[in-house]
């Protein structure tokens, strides 16, 4: 039995060492600095207030974890002078060994959008929102960043007050010009949420509509999936293999809520959700999921900033080693003659394993901290850092990011 026991340790260890050396995940810039809600700002003294800090926190993240060495810009607050700005980026990625990441234009923020940006029934309007989408993928090419992520909050508040038809014309017209002017190893994800801020209507409110628009804008556009962007109950997985089975899931953003918005640390409150996720990525070819890009969008508003990343970093890590140990052969074999109860065990029995242990045996292996939230509140990091920005943060919090 006990021979038995060593070698089923010994197989798990093979898998979850095989899946996290393939494990790559992108945290968001945002993360790091103060952030909001829709009724006020939380100011945290140890927040960056720059995009030099920020840079410094994700390299901080990255050595302690080892699998996070992009990072996420959002163009409005980490490159504010557009193309100007990019040397600056250059210099700090040569600094700190953190690659930019994904392209986030902002299409939110400024008060021309009240009434929609690429949907606004103003042309002048929307060719503003246009020339930022095309700066965005300027600014993409010139940083050799593959992804340009897009999430469009525009939408109506009351019925008859815009014409839903007409802006899905208006909608086609942007992101094809965007999508024509990406470069040939460039991609632009769509992203979709069902509600918020417009509560009547949202342009692109499910995956349907997203697929759809990429599909009309280009074979370089795919759907990004946030994994909080959808009504309660929504079967997120199923959605991934729908879209698995069509080549057309660019990549997510991870994050967790309880009833609505998405802010919330990954598996926080359903990571059996995010095991099934990751399971039916896992359930294809190698091939067909080397291009997924696994990002985190989550805005820290009560945790620590760091503390938080890292602690979602290694939650990733393992519910994607409990998924990498799912016996597909023998789940098909049991799917396939409906034993039902047998299958639901054998899916099951992965996710209630322990992989902590052989987690912490991989990080060690790599020279890594083998409990990286442990190494850093030993490290003196979040001290530093708290006694280095405090005063800035305390002095003010105007800016969103």
């Amino acid at each position: 039995m006990a021979l038995e026991e060593g070698s089923r340790t010994e197989q798990h260890r093979q898998k979850i060492w095989k899946a996290l050396d393939d494990f790559r995940i992108e945290i968001p810039s945002w993360g790091f600095a103060n952030t909001g809600t829709r009724f006020g700002k939380f100011s945290q003294p140890a927040a960056a207030t720059s995009i030099e800090e920020k840079f410094a926190d994700a390299a901080q993240v990255h050595a302690l974890t080892g699998v996070v060495s992009n990072l996420a810009l959002h163009v409005l607050w980490d490159l504010p002078n557009g193309t100007a700005d990019v040397p600056k980026i250059q210099q700090l990625e040569q600094k700190t060994g953190i690659r930019s990441g994904s392209i986030n234009p902002n299409v939110f923020q400024d008060q021309e959008y009240k009434f929609g940006s690429i949907c606004n029934p103003s042309v002048e309007i929307r060719g503003k929102a246009l020339s930022h989408l095309l700066a965005s993928v300027e600014i993409g090419q010139a940083l050799n960043s593959r992804d340009v992520s897009l999430w469009i909050s525009d939408g109506s508040n009351y019925p008859g007050t815009q014409s839903i038809r007409r802006r899905i014309e208006w909608m086609e017209e942007v992101l094809a010009s965007t999508h024509e002017a990406l470069g040939p190893d460039q991609r632009m994800l769509v992203e979709y949420k069902p509600f918020e801020p417009a509560f009547y209507h949202t342009d692109i409110a499910d995956w349907g509509m997203a697929l759809e628009l990429a599909r009309r804008a280009g074979p370089k556009a795919k759907v990004l999936v946030d994994t909080g962007h959808h009504l309660q109950g929504t079967n997120i997985e199923q959605i991934v293999a729908w879209l698995l089975h069509l080549n057309a899931l660019g990549g997510f953003h991870f994050n967790d809520r309880k009833y609505a918005d998405d802010d919330l640390t990954i598996g926080s409150i359903d990571p059996y959700q995010v095991f099934r996720i990751f399971h039916e990525i896992l359930s294809v070819r190698v091939e067909d999921r080397s291009a997924i890009a696994f990002m985190i969008d989550q805005s820290h508003n009560l945790k620590g900033k760091v503390e938080a990343m890292v602690q979602t970093v290694c939650t990733a890590q393992e519910l994607f080693a409990k998924a990498s140990l799912v016996d597909h052969e023998k789940l098909a074999e049991l799917q396939d003659t409906c034993r039902l109860v047998e299958a639901e065990e054998c899916f099951r029995d992965a996710f209630w394993q322990d992989v902590r242990p052989i987690v912490n045996e991989w990080r060690e292996a790599r020279k890594l901290p083998a409990n990286p939230l442990h190494a850093l509140a030993q490290s003196g990091y979040i001290e530093r850092i708290t006694e280095e920005r405090g005063a800035r943060n305390s002095a003010s919090i105007s800016s969103y990011a």
